[in-house]
């Protein structure tokens, strides 16, 4: 049993409870020299640069969001002071996929 609020686990694999005909999916993953990066945040910010949401980076470098159709931007922060920011764009039906090197 889960304690608190969480978010779900960061996976490659959407859930299979996930109706992409009713949701926005905006997914990545973080890289370093070819490696998943785990423990990294990835922050969705709206297009007005406002922080949305926030998850931590699984074992495979891959981090999810729902989102609302429109341009975002994904900020990628990680150990040793790197950030990095993606621009993207959400639409209903499908998953934007991002590959995040730092």
């Amino acid at each position: 049993m889960t304690q608190g609020c969480a978010a779900p686990a960061q996976t490659a694999h959407l859930p299979a409870t996930v109706d992409l005909a009713n949701e926005a999916v905006i997914q990545g993953t973080v890289t370093r020299e070819g490696n998943p990066v785990s423990s990294a945040y990835a922050r969705l910010l709206d297009s007005t640069g406002e922080f949305t949401a926030e998850v931590v980076t699984g074992d495979e470098g891959v981090f999810r969001f729902f989102a609302a159709d429109g341009d975002w931007t994904v900020r990628v922060l990680a150990a040793g002071g790197v950030s990095v920011d993606s621009s993207v764009t959400a639409k209903v039906g499908e998953v934007a996929a991002l590959e995040v090197a730092i």
